[in-house]
């Protein structure tokens, strides 16, 4: 499988919103590899966390996010289980897993609830440690600022506005993967 091929897809190679979401996936796919890199010891899948990392946002196109370029039809939160959807059909579900618990640093059941979020009604927590990974990689970049990492203390304030939970999981994955 190649994860570019699969983009190219769905974005038009070339255009804007293939460049934004390329870039954002291959930088969060680059950061899982170093942070994998750092700990031999979980025994990750390494091959998996380059095409999850690339492939996690390929639903961004379905959203209606006019400043990534993106003008789909569904509010940007869905873009998770939409790119699930799309990885299923492909028959790729383990990545299908990646894109639909990245979100935040995952989207639990009571949240969505809360909420009133427009997304199936079901835990979206990432699972496995390579889905653990990529949502937590995912979290350093933006798709507006293609070249700037973000640091941990502006992560968490952009998560906080979801709730302590949310804060929680993040410092639970600082604790993993960073120590």
């Amino acid at each position: 499988m190649n994860a570019v091929d699969i983009l190219s897809r769905y974005y038009s190679p070339g255009s804007e919103a293939f460049h934004i979401v390329y870039t954002h996936s291959r930088s969060v796919a680059d950061k899982a590899l170093a942070i994998a890199s750092m700990h031999p010891e979980m025994n990750l899948d390494l091959t998996f966390i380059e095409e999850a990392g690339l492939l996690h946002d390929v639903g961004v196109f379905l959203c209606n996010a006019p400043g990534i370029h993106c003008h789909g039809n569904y509010p940007y939160i869905c873009h998770g289980y939409l790119g699930a959807e799309l990885m299923l059909k492909d028959g790729f579900t383990r990545h299908a897993l990646v894109c639909e618990r990245h979100t935040g640093a995952g989207i639990s059941l009571s949240d969505i609830r809360k909420e009133n979020l427009p997304v199936p009604h079901r835990d979206m927590l990432p699972v496995s440690l390579e889905e653990k990974l990529i949502c937590f990689a995912d979290k350093f970049y933006s798709k507006t600022k293609l070249d700037q990492e973000k640091p941990i203390d502006k992560i968490r304030k952009s998560l906080s506005k979801y709730g302590d939970e949310t804060v929680l999981r993040f410092d639970e994955l600082c604790k993993l993967f960073l120590g």
